[in-house]
């Protein structure tokens, strides 16, 4: 038997295991054991943008009413029928919360390989690959709960980052970030405090609630910080970017209303106040744009070339692991948990938002 973590499409709160049969394995298929996934914030974000993103459409449940939210891990070929995938070769990629998963390799390298089962196929292609861990360059042992927390984040954040620099920050002197306590978010404020002293350079204001200014304080990687209910005393003179990791429609509304035309750019990446989500008609100034990661790196990749871009971005995640990991100060605490227990314990927490900013939850079914 299988068993996969499922929620309700339209009620996240509303959570089943499915059990199913392991059903024999297709020629060309392998069977990959799961054996350790990161659940953080951002996946609440795919349940919340899981029809808009289709998120979905990854790991169908087979029923319309419920899905399954895919998370970044590590997982080891238990069964293979697909020549150049190996039995017990280890795979970092997208899976579903469970204990296993069927995929179907397709344009196999040495360093990786793509599923090509139907239903990805119209699926955005960076979800759809899968690093051979014995050929990855960011890949240690020792670090792969980090990796699995925070490589898939700290993309975006630095997809982030270098989209507002490709378009010159919009003319913006301010760049304000909510959910700041976040990962993505503090990757995202890690890349802006690296341009401090370079021409445009701009300032950053990690908004937060009020239970974790004093952390998000002591990451260091904002030049400001301040609870959300103190946003509009910071002065509107100034054009402002905002990029809106929490989703929260009443904040949104609150910084479009103190900027207004002085909004140079809302950029809408999460929705970690998934419950307070909202459209983004009817505001003052520009209507949120949502930034969709995969686009920004085809873009630098057609720019720079794909080994450019991925040599940039190895580059600024060595010197990001190296401050998340900073010997008396980190940033981060890696809590692991096993069991369908521990699954359903932290995806509640994370749905209330009472997993504390510095730790990281490491799963396995």
């Amino acid at each position: 038997m299988t068993a996969t973590f499922t929620v309700g499409r339209n009620d996240l709160r509303r959570t089943q295991w499915l059990e199913m049969p392991a059903a024999p394995l297709e020629a060309g298929a392998v069977r990959m054991r799961i054996d350790r996934f990161a659940l953080t914030s951002n996946n609440i974000t795919y349940g919340a943008f899981g029809d808009a993103m289709n998120y979905w459409s990854f790991f169908p449940t087979g029923d319309a009413s419920t899905g399954c939210i895919p998370v970044w891990g590590f997982a080891t070929v238990s069964e293979s029928r697909c020549p150049g995938v190996e039995t017990g070769e280890r795979f970092y990629g997208y899976y579903p919360m469970a204990d296993e998963v069927v995929l179907h390799p397709v344009h196999i390298e040495a360093g990786r390989f793509t599923d090509g089962a139907m239903h990805r196929r119209e699926l955005h292609a960076v979800y759809n690959e899968y690093l051979r861990c014995s050929q990855d360059p960011l890949y240690r042992e020792g670090d792969e709960a980090l990796l699995a927390l925070l490589r898939p984040l700290f993309t975006t954040s630095f997809l982030i980052d270098d989209f507002l620099a490709d378009n010159s920050f919009f003319g913006a002197r301010r760049v304000l970030v909510s959910s700041a306590s976040s990962k993505t978010a503090y990757g995202l404020g890690f890349c802006l405090a690296a341009r401090r002293g370079q021409a445009g350079a701009v300032a950053s204001v990690g908004l937060t609630s009020s239970g974790n200014v004093d952390f998000t304080k002591g990451l260091g990687c904002y030049d400001e910080v301040l609870p959300y209910g103190d946003v509009t005393l910071l002065l509107a003179d100034d054009p402002a970017v905002y990029v809106d990791m929490s989703g929260n429609a009443g904040l949104r509304a609150t910084i479009h209303g103190h900027w207004r035309d002085k909004l140079a750019y809302s950029c809408s990446v999460g929705g970690t106040h998934w419950e307070d989500l909202g459209s983004g008609k009817g505001l003052a100034g520009p209507r949120p744009t949502l930034f969709f990661a995969p686009a920004q790196a085809k873009k630098r990749a057609a720019d720079w070339g794909s080994a450019r871009l991925q040599e940039r971005i190895a580059v600024s995640w060595a010197d990001f692991l190296a401050r998340v990991c900073e010997p008396g100060q980190p940033w981060l605490r890696v809590v692991a948990g096993h069991g369908r227990q521990a699954v359903e314990a932290t995806y509640a927490a994370l749905l209330d938002g009472t997993i504390a900013a510095n730790e990281g939850r490491i799963l396995s079914v």
